[in-house]
Parts: structure tokens; sequence; C-alpha cells
């Protein structure tokens, strides 16, 4: 896809309109963040900045923009405007692959604010599905310990929301995916096995199985349940093993893709055993998630290779992450906005997020919430409960949002998929368990210096009614 400026909602060009008329000069601090956890989960991971700063390093409205802005109504010297735009801002962000947690600044534009406002969509875009993906894929490796994953869910997803929901899943801690164009891009190892309709193709399975062995004898992967998996599959999966060992090479592995997995995995392991073929891999695909393989790793299945597709790439059950992108500053005076929904009142300032870490550098389970001058903060307060506060001065802080864009450009050195993942999965063993079981996980506290909570108020008293 050639994402160019447009790639927004028309009321962010509505307002930059405005704001072009009147306030052209005008500077603006944004906070993004997201207000509750994805599957009812303890954590998120957070991905997709990568993207985000490519893109914003060149992003441009491209002629064909223009024009269909013309015939939308737009005036020709905001047009003008438009047509020599470029995000000149200045971005501070959490590191990708972080371990990151509901209402607290994950990411911080610094632009001017028309600037600010044509990104936001792009940015939320972007952010809140490769997020929501990573964090999918993290609970599935989680389940899966230490066995394989393989993202295979391109046929299923969103459309082109495919693509970075493979990238989003190798963060997150997948091994490789299907998604060709996506493992050209990230440099993500791709993998595949067959179809049914390979195998329905031929007159008989095993010449189908013969076929397939010889064209690809280093990587073959053998679907065995197109007819019967214990009594035709796998029987001529093993000949073909054998016949390929006379010929010096190995059966990498056969997939199973329906019935009882863990029954014909057992059953399976068994009779390749028998036919001394220990190193022959099961891999297993049919409407995976985090549960599944939980419950096939409780059963003993001898499963090496898990294949998800749909329940990963859609971020299936909740399917979108409640990102939000809210104003927090505007030429160097904060801004608030209220609501009777508490969780929705924003906070003001331009600011700076600390973890607590313990002596053995773990996270204490609390992010304290500053105003960007401060670098220190001895209390944290609860956003709202006046009777619960931290005291956080026996702890390490370790600050969160770093710049990494200044006047448009980046200013960090580009990670690469499998850098991130690394780094993610550092970040998670240093989250303590009770934050990652799936049952009623641990709350991490999530608190105000008492310096921000005090000017919070301020605001909160001078706006209500």
């Amino acid at each position: 896809m050639n994402i160019t400026a447009a790639y927004t909602d028309l009321y962010q060009i509505t307002m930059a309109q405005v704001y072009f008329g009147t306030k052209p000069d005008g500077r603006a601090v944004f906070d993004y963040y997201f207000r509750h956890n994805p599957f009812e989960g303890g954590y998120s991971i957070f991905a997709g900045l990568e993207d985000v700063l490519e893109i914003l390093e060149t992003l441009e409205f491209s002629s064909s923009d223009i024009s269909y802005l013309k015939q939308k109504g737009f005036k020709n010297d905001f047009l003008d405007y438009l047509k020599n735009f470029r995000f000149k801002g200045n971005i501070y962000s959490t590191n990708e692959g972080d371990v990151v947690f509901p209402n607290r600044p994950i990411l911080q534009v610094e632009a001017n604010i028309m600037e600010a406002q044509i990104i936001e969509t792009l940015l939320l875009n972007i952010l809140n599905f490769q997020t929501l993906i990573a964090t999918k894929a993290s609970r599935i490796k989680y389940s899966a310990k230490n066995g394989i994953l393989l993202d295979m869910g391109l046929r299923r997803a969103h459309a082109t929301g495919g693509y970075y929901a493979s990238r989003a899943a190798a963060i997150g801690g997948f091994d490789s995916t299907s998604n060709v164009k996506a493992a050209e891009d990230y440099d993500i190892p791709s993998t595949g096995t067959m179809a049914h309709s390979f195998i329905q193709s031929y007159e008989d399975e095993l010449q189908a199985f013969r076929d397939f062995a010889k064209m690809r004898p280093k990587n073959c992967v053998l679907l065995i349940d197109t007819y019967n998996t214990l009594k035709s599959g796998l029987p001529n999966a093993i000949t073909v093993a054998k016949e390929m060992e006379e010929r010096g090479d190995k059966l990498l592995g056969i997939r199973l893709d329906s019935g009882d997995l863990a029954y014909l995995s057992k059953k399976t392991r068994v009779l390749l055993d028998e036919a001394n073929l220990k190193d022959v891999k099961i891999v297993v695909s049919n409407q995976l998630d985090e549960y599944v393989i939980k419950s096939l790793k409780e059963q003993g299945a001898p499963i090496d290779i898990y294949g998800v597709g749909t329940n990963l790439v859609t971020g299936k059950p909740d399917a979108s992450l409640d990102g939000v992108y809210k104003l927090s500053e505007y030429n160097n005076t904060p801004r608030i906005k209220l609501s009777e929904n508490i969780i929705k009142t924003s906070l003001p300032f331009k600011k700076q997020v600390y973890r607590m870490l313990d002596d053995n550098n773990m996270f204490y389970g609390a992010d304290a919430i500053t105003i960007s001058s401060e670098d220190q903060v001895a209390l944290m307060e609860h956003p709202f409960d006046t009777t619960k506060s931290l005291e956080l001065n026996s702890y390490k802080h370790e600050p969160l949002l770093k710049q990494v864009m200044k006047d448009g450009k980046r200013i960090i050195s580009p990670r690469t998929v499998t850098e991130i993942a690394e780094y993610s999965q550092s970040r998670l063993k240093q989250l303590p368990d009770e934050y990652k079981r799936f049952q009623n996980p641990h709350i991490y506290k999530i608190g105000l210096s008492s310096q921000l909570k005090k000017e919070r108020d301020i605001l909160i008293n001078k706006h209500k009614y």
C-alpha cells in the first residue's frame, strides 16, 4: 500500500484548515496511550513504532490527494500548504517491544498542531493494531513455552492488515511466517507446508507425498489428515520418510490440521518412534490460540510446532485496542479533557514515565507518570483514590519515554524485527509471572507524581461545571 498523508480521517484535515486560518503556529503535545489491556490480560507489548517512524520521515500529500481535497471544497491557500506538507515534529516513545500498561503515555508527539493532527489517525491505526497482535502473540508464546510458532493467518486477516500482523506476531514471539511478502520485507523466516488440495489433485496420496518430497527434500512437511490420519496419511508419510533416508534426505515433519490434536499427536509420535523416525517433528494447526495450546500442553501432547492463524491475526476475541491520542499541552500551556467516566479524564502537561525496578532488576509492578521536568519521584499517588499512594525512594527509576525523532527525522538507529523481538523477550523476563497469567492477572499499578496530580486537579476544578 502506498501510504500518503491522506491516510487519515477527513476531520483531521478539516481541523487543520481551521488552524491554518486562525493559529498556524500553534505548538501541541499529544499523548498516545490505551485504556485497557486486551484479552483481559495483565500486560501488552508495544509494537509498530519502526513503521511509524519510517512512514513519517517521507509522509506527504500526493498530487492526486490535493486534487481530491480540492473537490471536497478545501481552500486554495490551505491546499498550497498541504502540497509542501512534511512532518517536522518531535516524537518521544517507549522502546518498541517493551511491556506496557494502560493509562500511561506510551508515545508523545510534539509538533505544530496541524502536523500533529494530520498524523493522528495513521499513528493510531498502526500502533493500535500491531500492539494488539504482538500482545496476542506473546500470550500464545507463553502457552507454547519452547514450542515453535508459525504465523499462518494471512488468508484470514483483515485484508492488508495481514502484512503488519506478521510483523507484530514476530515481535510477540513467533518464529516464522507463511506470509512471503512480510518475510521478505521484514527479514522474518518464512515457512510453509502443503494444502489438502495438493493431495486431492492426485489419484494416490502416497504419490502426492513422493512428488512433494522429491521437489522439497530439505524442508519437507507432509499433511496427513486429508483422508484418514492414522490409517492412510501417517503410514504413507512413514513410507516416504524411509525412501527419503535412502536418498540421504530426512523428513522434517508431519502436520495435523483436524481432529483431536492431543490424541492424534500422541498416536502419531508412538508410530513415528516405532519406525525409528524420532527426529520427525509434529506440526499442528486448526483454530489454535493461547488457551488451546495451554490445554494441549497440559494433556502432554508431543507437539513440536504450532501453526496459528485466524485467532492470532484478528486479535480474537478483542479485534481492536482502545488506543487514544489526547492533547496534553498547547503553546506550553497544559490542557485536559474531562469526562463523566473518570477513566477518560486525560492528563495534562508534557510528561515522563518512570518504571520502578527492584534490587534484582525485576519490574516492581509500578509505573509513575510525572511532569517531564521531574527526574525523581518519591511518592506515587493513585490517580483518583486519595487514600492510596506508594513510596518509591527504595526503587530504581527507569525513564521510559526517549526522543526517537527530532524535527521530522529519526534520531535512533533502525532495529530489525528480530532485535525488537529479542528485546521484548528480555523485558518479559523482568515481568513477574503473576502479571502473565490468563485468569485474574495481577494489576500493574499506574500512578501520578504528587506534582502532576496537584496540577491536574487544579485544571479539573478550573473546567468543572
